[in-house]
């Protein structure tokens, strides 16, 4: 990217983020995620970085918050109020601290970088406090200030713009974590002598003149039980529901009527102490807080060097869901006071801090490209190749888009700036295009008329959305048919990658997948990667696959619209592979489940010349359907007490889980009774959750389906 394109990007950056910013924090609503935002956020620091020559004033990143409301009046806060920078990565944090060192002289960059391993020559002693760095939570809620004077909460005030905020003292009143007096004196004094407080501390507050004000700073939240139970009575009432915690929050906060705010119950942690009580470190800040009877979160924790931070961000982020609320990361601030002020402040945020968000759900990228992907059933998907961006913890470079009615319906093009979701371990979506950063260089795209691996001109059947190839010879859907006979779900061969699987179709020795079983160890020794004991290793895993249960066997065969629920329920109303070959199409249509257009796509799969053949080689190859399989469809006499547990209950999954496999998972409802669904509706009884879930988890909060967790789960079927 050269200067003119930069500058162009940054202006286009600018305008775009502003407008979201005042969506965000003057009218309470988005239209993109926070993921999405900070993505876009984290860009523009990162130009800017680059080009420092293009950092205006009127940048995103030389300002804090948004500009407040009229409807309240003004309090001027006595330190601006700032934000912080947003590190995304642990490369991140160790830019910041070696930027951050280059201000600092030699012995001040020890307390920060080696606390345990010098004797401090600063004025600090080796192994106190004033080390390190000072870690806490990242809230997504709402900054607030609050005054209090004579031991009195007197005002009570919103960040707004970092300067002025809105004076909503009468709200914050309704909020029970907010005390409405400080402690007295002596109980303070008492606390902090209990808990070795320094004697300084202690000394500062008895000489302190409370007829002075006392300033302290924190976050006013939602706990994700209150935001639901709004939401929920937002929908009985068909009015919009919020789209977050802190939207929610801060609409509550900036309510005219305090009764309004009250009915939230909104919560509230407080972290940060402005006036001075001779605290060295923010640590000492957090204890003082305590003492005087401000709700302080018990997660935060001082860490002596970026070792530790690191550890302390991977903890967080494994306790984020048990949490009752909503956090995005952890703050990580030079814990000494006195570095701290020495780092000052450049544009919105201090030196000495910075937010090391978790993993972003959702970021913006570009699509490089968009090709064409041959599915088994001869299906023709676009795929967008992506620069790559990190999302939940993994970098991804291709995202989906399904069909040409998709394209359409974003209004996507190659060069495009989009924003990107991945949810659970499926492929990315791209969920938003942002033709605000447009620059004319970006091209449509148009489905290609003839199939791009075996040249055969490409159909799409009217009703649908699909564009087909439609010759079952075609290289790529008979790679894909074989990746799919050997996958977990189906006969399950290890060793078989789509690498190995390229390999043996594009040498003629596999053309379908009966093939793998006639397979000899001479037949792939000469192939790339393969000496000996690996052909023979790869010939044993396939030859103890030979033995398979029928409903594996069904969803092996890839017939279009068949999965692996649909192959159990076949299963189970036949029970029998000849019986499901030969069943009439009014046959396959009463099964439960199975509506006219799965029935008609089994129906016609059977009855297809290829496809006769194939099950005849498969036979001829050894393949045998289990029948251990076959009675174990339904509960065995001897677990049938145990199976009734979840009868009739049925079940969606959604997101990866951590103690165990979703396979695993669905195995365990069946044995005990339950059932499984591909998606979620009125007939759900529960949505099993885990790491990053995904559409499924909305719809089930808006339904009001109960949603659990891997331990609840794990507690129900034990």
């Amino acid at each position: 990217m050269d200067k003119q394109q930069a500058y162009q990007r940054i202006e286009k950056l600018k305008k775009l983020i502003n407008y979201h910013r005042y969506l965000y924090h003057i009218l309470d609503r988005q239209e993109i995620s926070d993921s999405a935002l900070d993505s876009l956020k984290k860009e523009l620091f990162d130009l800017e970085r680059i080009f420092p020559e293009f950092i205006a004033p009127d940048s995103p990143t030389q300002r804090v918050g948004g500009q407040p409301l009229k409807e309240f009046k003004k309090v001027k806060h006595s330190r601006p109020m700032l934000s912080f920078n947003d590190a995304f990565s642990r490369g991140d944090i160790e830019n910041w601290l070696e930027r951050v060192s280059k201000l600092l002289m030699f012995e001040e960059v020890k307390v920060l970088t080696a606390p345990s391993r010098h004797p401090a020559k600063s004025g600090t002693k080796s192994g106190t406090d004033e080390e390190g760095f000072f870690c806490e939570l990242k809230f997504d809620g709402l900054a607030i200030e609050l005054i209090y004077k004579n031991e009195i909460f007197q005002t009570g005030s919103t960040r707004g713009d970092g300067r002025i905020g809105e004076n909503v003292t009468q709200n914050f009143k309704t909020v029970e974590a907010i005390p409405l007096r400080l402690r007295k004196k002596e109980e303070v004094i008492a606390y902090l002598k209990k808990h070795g407080s320094d004697p300084r501390i202690i000394k500062a507050i008895k000489k302190f003149d409370f007829k002075k004000p006392v300033v302290v700073r924190g976050e006013v939240f939602i706990s994700k039980r209150e935001f639901e139970k709004v939401n929920k009575g937002r929908e009985k009432k068909e009015l919009s529901v919020y789209a977050n915690p802190r939207n929610l929050a801060a609409g509550s906060v900036r309510q005219l009527d305090p009764k309004i705010a009250a009915s939230r119950r909104l919560d509230s942690f407080i972290y940060d102490l402005i006036t001075d009580f001779g605290q060295k470190t923010h640590g000492e800040e957090h204890k003082i807080l305590r003492a005087f009877g401000f709700k302080v979160n018990s997660h935060s924790k001082r860490c002596r060097n970026l070792k530790e931070v690191f550890d302390y961000h991977q903890y967080c982020q494994k306790i984020r869901e048990k949490l009752p609320y909503e956090v995005d990361g952890i703050v990580v601030l030079v814990n000494s006071n006195r570095i701290f002020e020495k780092l000052a402040v450049v544009g919105k945020a201090p030196r000495g801090a910075v937010a090391f968000k978790f993993p972003l759900r959702q970021a913006e990228t570009i699509v490089e490209d968009i090709k064409i992907r041959v599915g088994r059933t001869g299906a023709l998907t676009p795929v967008a190749y992506l620069k790559p961006v990190e999302i939940s913890g993994v970098t991804i470079s291709r995202a989906t888009l399904h069909n040409e009615g998709e394209i359409k319906r974003l209004g996507v093009k190659i060069g495009d700036t989009v924003i990107v979701g991945r949810a659970g371990d499926v492929i990315p979506d791209i969920i938003r295009v942002l033709p605000e950063l447009r620059t004319g260089r970006e091209k449509e795209f148009k489905m290609p008329k003839y199939c791009p691996a075996c040249g055969n001109k490409v159909v799409k059947l009217p009703g649908e959305a699909i564009h087909r190839c439609p010759n079952p010879n075609c290289f790529a859907r008979k790679r894909r048919s074989l990746r799919h006979f050997v996958s977990k779900g189906a006969f399950d061969i290890e060793g078989l990658g789509p690498k190995i699987i390229s390999q043996l179709t594009e040498n003629n020795l596999v053309a379908n997948p009966a093939d793998l079983f006639g397979l000899k160890e001479g037949d792939i020794t000469l192939l790339e990667r393969f000496a000996g004991k690996s052909a023979k290793n790869l010939i044993e895993a396939i030859q103890l696959k030979k033995e398979i249960a029928l409903p594996k066997f069904i969803y092996a065969l890839g017939i279009r619209n068949v999965g692996e629920e649909t192959s159990r329920d076949l299963v189970k109303h036949f029970n029998d592979l000849d019986k499901i070959k030969t069943a009439r199409l009014e046959d396959l249509e009463m099964i439960k489940d199975i509506g006219p257009v799965v029935a008609k796509s089994i129906h016609h799969w059977f009855r297809q010349k290829r496809n006769i053949e194939l099950l005849e080689k498969l036979r001829k190859e050894g393949i045998r359907i289990s029948q251990k399989s076959k009675v174990s469809i339904g509960p065995s006499s001897r677990a049938i007490g145990k199976s009734q547990k979840l009868k009739g209950k049925i079940f969606v999954l959604t997101g990866s889980l951590g103690s165990t496999t979703r396979e695993k998972a669905k195995e365990k409802i069946r044995k005990l009774g339950g059932e499984i669904s591909e998606s979620v509706s009125k007939k759900t009884d529960f949505v099993l959750i885990g790491k990053n879930p995904g559409s499924k988890h909305n719809k089930a909060k808006k339904l009001g389906i109960k949603i659990i967790n891997e331990k609840e789960f794990l507690e129900m079927t034990s």
